[in-house]
């Protein structure tokens, strides 16, 4: 079983998001079951069950994992096909957010544009990867750091731009032959508290970029994530 997997069809994405069915995925990631094991759990007759773990089975959401003699009957035990799931924005088709529709380096919402298109981008990658049983070459760092103040996270983003962009300068050979085209992604905002409400922080002026570096930024506390994924083949080996 997969630790995470992407839903890029429609259709097995609102097979996901029913309730009951959500409910019988969770209970099937954590192992095996069967039609009438089930059914007690979610408060279900068996047939009703059944039912619905073939809906999932057809959209590729669980799997066969074996069968087993009950009396007269044989039971076949489903598992989960991953422990957790991810809907693409290309199950969302023409309305799937597009990050080059505008751009805007202190926009929450550009910045949930970008992390879409990462989604998007990244479960395409392992769907092909997985089909072509090659390796999937993928960079992620993700951090937290507080700032002391306002001016001291606006330094952090300036030296951040420059750092990056200064790496990208170095590396980045658009004439090599056989090169290997990659997108950066570089993201910072506040980090999300369990179980509390805050009042978003106010935005402060961008610093100056030094290179085509995709990056975002909100206030401190908070998270910094960066990957490198590009929507190319997936690597050899």
């Amino acid at each position: 079983m997969l630790d995470v997997t992407v839903i890029e069809d429609a259709e097995a994405a609102a097979v996901s998001l029913d309730p009951i069915r959500a409910r019988l995925l969770a209970e099937l990631a954590a192992g095996p079951a069967s039609a009438a094991m089930l059914a007690g759990k979610v408060g279900l007759p068996r047939q009703k069950v059944n039912y619905h773990l073939k809906t999932l089975e057809r959209h590729g959401l669980v799997e066969l994992a074996g069968e087993r003699r009950k009396g007269n009957v044989t039971e076949r035990l489903m598992r989960a096909t991953a422990a957790s799931y991810v809907i693409s924005p290309l199950a969302l088709a023409a309305v799937q957010p597009d990050p080059d529709r505008f751009r805007d380096q202190l926009s929450a919402r550009w910045l949930l544009a970008l992390g879409a298109r990462l989604v998007r981008d990244v479960g395409s990658l392992i769907t092909g990867a997985a089909k072509a049983r090659k390796r999937l070459a993928t960079f992620a760092l993700d951090g937290e750091v507080t700032f002391a103040t306002a001016a001291d996270r606006a330094a952090f983003i300036e030296e951040l731009t420059q750092g990056v962009g200064a790496l990208i300068r170095k590396y980045h050979d658009g004439n090599a032959e056989g090169g290997r085209d990659h997108r950066i992604v570089v993201a910072v905002h506040p980090t999300v508290k369990p179980e509390s409400v805050t009042e978003p922080p106010a935005e402060s002026a961008a610093p100056p970029g030094a290179a085509p570096v995709t990056a975002a930024s909100s206030a401190a506390p908070a998270s910094v994530a960066a990957t490198a994924p590009a929507p190319i083949p997936p690597a050899q080996g």
